[in-house]
């Protein structure tokens, strides 16, 4: 079914221009060695061509507030799936400490409906879908890698969060603010707002990425594992001016935080769980680089505040991507 539903979303009838796959890794132990909290991310998706206007792909965007009149649009679907794994900082021990998170796997699919008015405002719906507990497979995903590079196993995922599914709702919107120079070199400011709603996660968001580079225009950002710094999949390759893109950025975003399941524990089952924070903030700095429509990379650092009462330090995360024309 998905796989027909990609195909239809990227004829010739109903799409502008190739769709685009992406993979993005977020990994503590890209930089400091680490293996503790959210300690893996890995998300796969594909973002469609522009969807024409005429096409029945166009319909579902009415759950967006329609653009000004007059304004041009340009409309996408993202389609993903990802799995992100949470583990407590000492994974030596067979029997957890009950003061730190609980070992967790998120393993889920999802759609974005995406919808850039007057070349400088982008909403993003999306829904995601999936299962919590031992049905994400995060056991055998962490501790068959860890077999495969040599170093040691995590003992406690047999007392992980039970099998739960999982439902996450957002929107968010962005808006891109030239400060100086155009295409073909300039600065521009990348404001955010947005709130998620779910059995999983439940936050309100707002921050801000200041980019420096060229061809900005093409996009907002990278993607990002929620919960993060929000970024999407949308890259629009007819906007470029020459083959050449790239940016240096810098960024920002509070997190409200009423609901996180790794956290907090489940809200209809008993289980492990500790006192989680209420405000989450995360520092992410990064470098973006780009030829033409045929291939993009990015790679960055996210510092994240302490998540819950006892936390002695911030995490940091690594992240990674590619994305590709097909």
């Amino acid at each position: 079914m998905a796989c027909g539903l990609l195909l239809s979303l990227c004829g010739p009838a109903l799409a502008e221009d190739s769709p685009r796959m992406g993979v993005l890794e977020e990994n503590d132990s890209l930089y400091t060695g680490s293996d503790r909290h959210y300690t893996q991310g890995l998300r796969i998706s594909l973002l469609t061509g522009a969807i024409k206007a005429d096409s029945p792909w166009a319909e579902p965007f009415a759950l967006i507030a329609p653009p000004d009149s007059g304004q041009a649009v340009s409309r996408r679907y993202s389609v993903f799936v990802g799995q992100s794994l949470f583990t407590p900082e000492d994974v030596s021990r067979k029997s957890p400490d009950g003061r730190d998170r609980p070992y967790a796997g998120w393993l889920y699919l999802g759609t974005s409906l995406l919808q850039e008015s007057a070349g400088n405002s982008l909403e993003n719906l999306e829904l995601s879908v999936g299962i919590v507990g031992p049905g994400a497979m995060g056991r055998s995903s962490q501790n068959d890698y860890h077999q495969f590079i040599g170093i040691k196993q995590a003992w406690g995922w047999g007392e992980e969060l039970d099998n739960e599914p999982g439902i996450v709702l957002s929107y968010e919107r962005l808006w891109r603010f030239a400060l100086l120079g155009g295409p073909g070199g300039g600065v521009d400011v990348v404001p955010q707002a947005g709130a998620t709603i779910g059995n999983v996660f439940t936050y309100a968001s707002a921050g801000a990425m200041l980019r420096w580079g060229r061809n900005l225009q093409v996009d907002y950002g990278g993607a990002r594992v929620r919960p993060g710094l929000s970024g999407t999949d949308y890259f629009d390759g007819a906007r470029l001016d020459g083959k050449l893109g790239y940016s240096v950025f810098a960024g920002l975003q509070g997190r409200l935080v009423a609901h996180n399941i790794f956290l907090d524990g489940s809200l209809v089952q008993d289980g492990p769980g500790v006192d989680k924070m209420p405000v989450v903030a995360d520092f992410q700095a990064g470098l973006s680089l780009f030829w033409s429509r045929d291939v993009q990379m990015m790679l960055g650092a996210v510092r994240r505040t302490s998540e819950f009462e006892g936390q002695d330090k911030a995490d940091v995360i690594g992240v990674a991507s590619i994305s590709f024309s097909l």
